[in-house]
């Protein structure tokens, strides 16, 4: 009897346990947003960065001159600090040893803004700002994607000429300590208004747009497809059909969480309130998932995460300018990655116009000396198929190839 006591007591004790562990990790399905109540409210802006430092989170710019308002997740206090020393607005903040380094931004009013010339740091535990380097003049532009990976951070994409025109593929990589910048391959696709993340030695870059004031086109030109850079080979992957994010907007959030890289929020020329859609990309499988909406949907801020939280705060309620929001909520992070209703990966090529392609075919060694002319003996069909709307329309080129002396070009 002695020993079935013992036994009652340890499958007392396990189950005990296995309740508190069950409490502890909820479904991830069942997790929802909740509009924190704050003491303060920070001031109201769109097009500012949100970022988390130590322990606290910290809402940097937006369009006007504005605090930097602080909001300390512990007693959900907002304090109000030193403002920025210029308008800056459409950037993604990266956090640097003890500073927040802004870099990728724009300054002055829509839609003719212009790029911020030298990189601004801001030192939270002084509270201070300070410039830096000079941003070359040539690779200026805002609304980029910026993150800090190994040392360096890695300035993609943005826009060099406000909202008007610009909008640029490229990507650098920027050295703080040095100041030395070096430009890398551009991304198969352009594209302003986004964030970028890292995840698995990868950058990613999903949502965002190619804004187009000159043409009347400022929100409708969404990207669909995303980019992902491999920092090892420092070359673009392929662009396939599984990056297409599910909802096109841009002037979203962005964030990454375990093998997840997660887009929030957002603006697009669909609707006129601002996005509440949170969309999750899993960076081994290449499966999307939805995670739970925004209570309030929201573009031109950020995500920051601090105690397995994720939060959100101010930007605009409506596409464009305006509500200017003061609230401030947070998702409680699943310990695990959602799962998806997708059952495979749709690894379709996608080719855009000006994208590089390369073709692989055989032929004989040879030469134009040879009986096997090269010149007169062999051409190159290539077919090509374009689909505009209703029609499809099969247009054939035909090209007489040569071999250079180096064996690689016809």
């Amino acid at each position: 009897m002695k020993y079935l006591n013992k036994g009652s007591v340890l499958i007392g004790f396990v189950l005990f346990i296995f309740t508190i562990n069950g409490c502890d990790n909820p479904d991830p399905k069942n997790l929802q947003w909740e509009t924190v109540a704050a003491s303060g409210a920070p001031t109201a802006r769109h097009e500012a960065a949100f970022v988390a430092f130590k322990d606290k989170l910290y809402l940097i710019g937006g369009r006007r001159i504005n605090p930097t308002d602080v909001f300390d997740p512990e007693t959900s206090t907002w304090t109000a600090k030193s403002p920025t020393p210029i308008e800056l607005h459409h950037f993604q903040p990266v956090v640097v040893d003890d500073a927040i380094y802004l870099m990728g931004a724009m300054t002055g009013g829509w839609p003719t803004e212009t790029p911020l010339e030298r990189v601004l740091i801001y030192y939270p535990d002084r509270d201070q700002y300070q410039y830096s380097h000079e941003i070359p003049p040539h690779r200026r532009r805002g609304g980029a994607g910026v993150v800090y990976h190994n040392e360096k951070i890695y300035l993609v994409g943005g826009i060099t000429n406000g909202h008007m025109d610009g909008f640029k593929p490229w990507l650098d990589e920027y050295d703080p300590k040095t100041g030395e910048w070096r430009v890398l391959p551009d991304a198969p696709n352009s594209r302003d208004h986004f964030q970028a993340v890292v995840a698995n030695n990868k950058l990613y870059c999903f949502g965002g747009r190619v804004s187009s004031r000159k043409t009347g086109e400022d929100m409708s030109r969404t990207i669909q497809h995303g980019n992902i850079f491999d920092f090892e080979t420092e070359q673009w992957l392929p662009v396939i059909n599984q990056y297409a994010i599910p909802t096109m907007r841009a002037g979203t959030a962005a964030f990454s969480w375990n093998d997840e890289v997660i887009i929030g929020g957002g603006e697009s020329a669909i609707q006129e309130p601002a996005h509440s859609q949170v969309e999750s990309f899993n960076s081994v499988t290449g499966q999307w998932v939805s995670w739970p909406q925004l209570k309030e949907g929201r573009h031109g801020s950020g995500f920051a995460v601090v105690d397995n939280y994720v939060y959100i705060a101010s930007g605009s309620g409506n596409r464009g300018g305006g509500p200017e929001l003061t609230s401030i909520e947070r998702l409680r992070l699943p310990s695990r990655n959602l799962s998806s209703d997708q059952s495979q990966v749709d690894s379709t090529r996608v080719y855009s116009q000006w994208h590089t392609v390369d073709l692989s075919f055989s032929g004989p060694e040879t030469s134009e000396s040879d009986s096997d002319n090269p010149f007169l003996n062999y051409h190159l069909n290539i077919l090509f198929n374009k689909c505009y709307y209703f029609a499809s329309i099969k247009i054939s080129f035909m090209y007489f190839c040569f071999y250079c002396k180096y064996g690689d070009e016809f």
